[in-house]
């Protein structure tokens, strides 16, 4: 399972790929190639990135809105909200607006691990109520959550491994993976 492959070096093919939304970053042709077997991979987004994952003939196109659960295989697939409240391309107008239907993933094994990926996303009020083993936290601000908020996410979800992400490609550093890592006191923290 691949989720939101952005610069890939090499293909990495996937029986499963799940895409947050539409926004290059997360749904770029040139990686989706690189993971998507054609006529067998089961693609997983909303219905704004529909079009263009049909453009590299996945098996099946499963179009998801947060709350929406899929069984992929031996995994189980929870969307979940994925939207800004403090990022704003403009006044009043957020990057990821809540009502477009952006999502994050809750994917659990088989064997009961649960992984979060935030999408893009602010630390939003439906983070609470998740708890995660593993979540993995965007840090780089501008679109996504500031270092500072991914902490105060990391302490409200309480998960036992955190993975900042989102940094040191189009916006922030590896300084701020560095930082989240420095202030996270919670739970371990793994910079991959």
């Amino acid at each position: 399972m691949v989720v939101d492959p952005f610069k890939l070096k090499h293909d990495v093919r996937a029986d499963y790929v799940l895409i947050s939304h539409e926004h290059f970053d997360h749904l770029n042709h040139d990686d989706l190639k690189k993971v998507v077997k054609p006529n067998s991979t089961i693609v997983v987004s909303i219905p704004a990135a529909k079009e263009e994952v049909s453009k590299v003939s996945p098996k099946e196109f499963k179009s998801v809105k947060p709350g929406d659960r899929v069984k992929l295989g031996s995994f189980e697939v929870r969307a979940v909200p994925a939207y800004n409240t403090n990022k704003f391309a403009e006044p009043g107008k957020p990057f990821h607006p809540e009502q477009d239907g952006k999502v994050g993933y809750v994917i659990t094994t088989k064997s009961g691990v649960s992984i979060y990926h935030t999408g893009d996303s602010d630390l939003i009020p439906e983070m609470e109520n998740l708890r995660p083993d593993i979540a993995l936290l965007p840090v780089s601000g501008t679109y996504v959550m500031t270092v500072e908020e991914a902490v105060e996410a990391a302490e409200a979800i309480k998960p036992q491994i955190a993975v900042p992400m989102h940094y040191a490609a189009i916006v922030g550093s590896d300084s701020d993976a560095q930082s989240f890592k420095s202030l996270v006191k919670n739970c371990q923290v793994e910079i991959i």
